[in-house]
C-alpha cells in the first residue's frame, strides 16, 4: 500500500447549497427516512443518521436490512418515501445532479461494462462532474486521474482492459474512479465483498485512511471484525431499523448480535487490537460454546 497522502479535494471551498446559507461544513443527514418499493412494505423506517468527515463508519446487519437502499437515498440515487436527506443543511433534492457528484461518490456493490474500457479511461470516469461541455479532460484532470491510481497502486493496469483484471484489481481501479471524483463523502456498498484476505484488509487500510485524513466514508460490509477493527463508529441495521449505533465495542455485544444475525456466536478482544472479535460458532458448536464458557466462568 502507498503511504503517502491522498489528497482527494481542491483547496478551494465549495459554494454555498442551493436556496440557503451552509450551516456547518460537510455534513450528511438522514431524518426520519423511510422508504417503500411496495405498498405496506418499508424496507426503511424512520432512520436518522448524521455523517460528518474525518470518521470511517461501518454499515452492518443482515441480508435484507435495508444497507444499500439507504446508502443509495444517501447518495441521491433513491427518493425516499418518507423523511429527507440533507447535505451540508439543503435537502438533497435541491443540489443538482453534477453538484451532489462533486461532492458524494457512490461505488456500488457490483459494477459491471459491457465495453472494453481500460482502467485509465474508467478512472476517467471518476472526473465527469467537473468536466466542462465537451467533456475533455484537461491537465489537472490527468493528473487526479494519475494520482488516484497511483495511491490505490492500480497505475500499472492503466492501458489493460478492467474486465481482464482480478477481482482484487479491479476493486482497486474502481476505487480510484471514485477518488478521481474529488469528493467530500465517499459511500461504498461492500467493497471487499469476493476479494482474499489480502485485499479486504488492503481496502479497509486504505479507506481508514482517507478517513482519518479528512473525508467522509460509509461503508456496507458483512466482515464484522474488520468493522471493528478500522472503522470510527458503526450502525447496525435490522428489518429497516437502526437497532444500534455507536463505537465498535458497544455495538459487537453478543446478545445483540445473536438475535440480529440469528446465529450461535462469540465476542472476544483482539488479542493485538483491543478492539472486539467474533467467533462464529453456528449451531453444530453450541455444545462447545457451552462448555466454553463454563469454565471461562463465563453466563
Amino acid at each position: 500500500m502507498n503511504s503517502a497522502r491522498f489528497h482527494p479535494n481542491p483547496a478551494s471551498p465549495d459554494p454555498a447549497p442551493p436556496g440557503d446559507a451552509r450551516p456547518e461544513p460537510s455534513v450528511l443527514r438522514a431524518r426520519a427516512l423511510g422508504h417503500q418499493f411496495q405498498p405496506n412494505w418499508w424496507c426503511l423506517k424512520d432512520i436518522s443518521l448524521e455523517f460528518r468527515l474525518g470518521e470511517l463508519v461501518g454499515l452492518l446487519g443482515p441480508n435484507g436490512a435495508g444497507k444499500t437502499t439507504l446508502v443509495r437515498a444517501l447518495a441521491g440515487q433513491l427518493h425516499p418515501t418518507a423523511g429527507e436527506v440533507t447535505l451540508d443543511g439543503a435537502p438533497i433534492r435541491a443540489w443538482g445532479r453534477l453538484e451532489v457528484a462533486r461532492r458524494i461518490g457512490y461505488l456500488p456493490q457490483d459494477v459491471r461494462s459491457s465495453f472494453s474500457y481500460t482502467c485509465e479511461e474508467v478512472v476517467a470516469q471518476g472526473r465527469y462532474p467537473h468536466l466542462g461541455t465537451l467533456g475533455l479532460l484537461g491537465r489537472h484532470d490527468r493528473e487526479v486521474v494519475r494520482r488516484s491510481m497511483e495511491w490505490t497502486a492500480t497505475l500499472a493496469f492503466a492501458r489493460r482492459p478492467l474486465n481482464d483484471l482480478s477481482g482484487g484489481e479491479r476493486q482497486g481501479v474502481l476505487l480510484a474512479s471514485v477518488l478521481a471524483q474529488e469528493t467530500r463523502f465517499l459511500l461504498l456498498d461492500e467493497p471487499t465483498a469476493a476479494l482474499d484476505l489480502h485485499h479486504q484488509v488492503d481496502v479497509f487500510e486504505r479507506i481508514s485512511q482517507l478517513a482519518h485524513e479528512g473525508l467522509g466514508v460509509i461503508v456496507i460490509t458483512h466482515d464484522l471484525n474488520l468493522a471493528a477493527q478500522y472503522c470510527d463508529r458503526l450502525v447496525l441495521l435490522h428489518e429497516g431499523r437502526v437497532a444500534a449505533a455507536g463505537a465498535p465495542a458497544q455495538i459487537m455485544v453478543e446478545d445483540v448480535l445473536k438475535r440480529i444475525y440469528q446465529t450461535e456466536l462469540m465476542v472476544h478482544r483482539n488479542p493485538v487490537t483491543g478492539t472486539p472479535m467474533v467467533v462464529l460458532l453456528g449451531r453444530r458448536t453450541k455444545r462447545l460454546s457451552e462448555e466454553f464458557r463454563r469454565e471461562e466462568g463465563r453466563p
